[in-house]
């Protein structure tokens, strides 16, 4: 009894120094300013003696909310604005800190004081379209229905963004959705002539645009602070220190100099935090582009590997049972195929509320991904063999699975391979997407080298993807050669 009691105080003690050597889990949305902040947090943390993993670049607001919510990840800088206007109900817009903390703590989530700036939402313009058509406030737009305007995504369906803009300026407009960092390009390229901007965007007097003036104060004070679980914050005390800290710390000005920093001098997001703290950040061997990619690699490998035994677990024999029972059949083609026709962000940010942010959920989509062609190919393999084959093997006296393994199988193993090769292949590519729900691969520096205007980071992530496509196919190939029989290898040369 003595010594049960003795391995279970052990195994309580391990699971509480597991527990609290846990580090916290800090994301950012995709954009510049929301990594450095969750940089600073990080590093500030440190000096708390607090541990905390940066997730980094996870998307847009819904997806950072819904990770807070579940317990993905522990905290985020996020904007009061955002909070009253498209994440809160019930609150007015001019609510103060004091109304939204009590509104979010009933949901278990806490929010620190303004971090000290303000960050919102404008449209802007070039300034010499701005002076050529005498457009100096966003009322102005209202006699210009010829303007051609760019908004990013989620502008476009955020409560406090174009809808309800459209609806209080009575804009005539028919925006197009783009990327935030790319239409800054498009805008300078003439493209496009009006659009949203965050009022710190290091881009406004680079590109040398000018911010139309609200003049029915549609948009809401947007004041930066961090949002936080109230469960990480009593399992870890100290994270207030922390939050403390950073009270105030951080002016219009500072936030700025920073964007401009990482955005027009190329400077490591982690390192401009560093420098604002005051703290030495060390780089290491581990920041080569070589490292990086193999990093990289690793962890594609792991999504599409995963992903894809899972789905010939149960792909084939859903496949051979398509192909005994007819009509049963149709109706696992059809739900195969109803799951491919699902957009690929949308699938992976349904797998969210199943399995949290990180590797799972891009496993989880990938795998409904992989299903159709393998369950497909298994299907048209063994209905395509000919009837006189069966009754051959019938004749005698085969049973049932013993013709699947022996004679069945062997000659629909082509048409089943060729399945997986298209399903790999489909992997190596859809799991890019992976890097906006935190699960790394060839995504990530893509979605970097897109926000920061970087061809090489993109380079660095589609470039390797497309050679282990090209990788995967061959691979496949040769086992396919590998395992189909002489005879058939023979017939299919004639």
């Amino acid at each position: 009894m003595n010594a049960r009691r003795a391995v279970l105080a052990l195994v309580l003690l391990f699971a509480g120094a597991a527990a609290q050597a846990a580090p916290l889990r800090v994301g950012s949305k995709n954009f510049t300013e929301s990594i450095v902040l969750a940089d600073i947090v990080s590093l500030e943390a440190q000096r708390h003696a607090l541990t905390i993993e940066h997730r980094k670049a996870l998307g847009g607001t819904r997806i950072l909310w819904r990770a807070l919510q579940e317990g993905s990840i522990d905290l985020y800088p996020e904007y009061s604005g955002t909070l009253t206007r498209e994440l809160l109900r019930g609150i007015k817009a001019d609510a103060d800190l004091a109304t939204i903390r009590a509104a979010l703590q009933v949901q278990g989530i806490g929010v620190s004081e303004p971090l000290g700036f303000e960050d919102s939402y404008a449209l802007g313009m070039r300034e010499d379209i701005a002076a050529r058509d005498a457009i100096t406030t966003i009322s102005d737009l209202r006699v210009h229905a010829q303007l051609r305007f760019g908004l990013s995504s989620e502008f476009l369906d955020r409560d406090d963004g174009w809808p309800g803009l459209q609806r209080a300026y009575a804009l005539p407009q028919s925006p197009r959705g783009m990327d935030h960092d790319l239409a800054y390009r498009a805008l300078a390229d003439d493209a496009i002539d009006v659009i949203d901007l965050y009022t710190t965007d290091a881009e406004i007097p680079y590109y040398r645009l000018r911010v139309l003036t609200d003049d029915r104060h549609y948009f809401p004070a947007y004041r930066a602070v961090l949002l936080f679980r109230l469960q990480a914050l009593r399992d870890t005390p100290a994270l207030q220190s922390t939050l403390d800290a950073l009270a105030g710390r951080i002016d219009v000005a500072a936030m700025r100099a920073m964007n401009a920093e990482v955005k027009l001098q190329r400077h490591p997001e982690r390192a401009v935090a560093a420098t604002f703290l005051g703290v030495t950040e060390t780089t290491t061997a581990g920041d080569s582009r070589v490292r990086r990619i193999a990093q990289r690699t690793l962890e594609h490998l792991g999504l599409v590997g995963v992903s894809l035994i899972l789905a010939i677990a149960l792909a084939l024999p859903l496949g051979i049972l398509a192909a005994r029972r007819r009509r049963l059949g149709q109706v696992v083609l059809a739900t195969s195929g109803i799951l491919q026709t699902v957009p690929s962000l949308a699938m992976f940010v349904f797998m969210i509320p199943l399995f949290g942010i990180g590797a799972a959920p891009a496993i989880a989509a990938l795998f409904l991904y992989s299903l159709l062609p393998i369950v497909r190919n298994t299907h048209a393999g063994l209905v395509g063999i000919a009837p006189e084959l069966r009754e051959s093997a019938a004749a005698l006296g085969l049973p049932l699975r013993e013709r699947l393994y022996r004679i069945e199988l062997p000659l629909a193993l082509r048409s089943i391979l060729a399945g997986i090769k298209t399903a790999a292949v489909i992997d190596v590519g859809t799991a890019t997407l992976g890097a906006l729900i935190g699960a790394g691969g060839y995504g990530q520096p893509i979605i970097t080298g897109i926000r920061l205007d970087d061809i090489g980071l993109i380079l660095e992530g589609a470039i390797p993807a497309a050679l282990l496509a090209l990788l995967v196919q061959g691979v496949f190939e040769l086992i396919e050669y590998r395992l189909t029989p002489r005879g058939l290898r023979l017939i299919a040369r004639e």
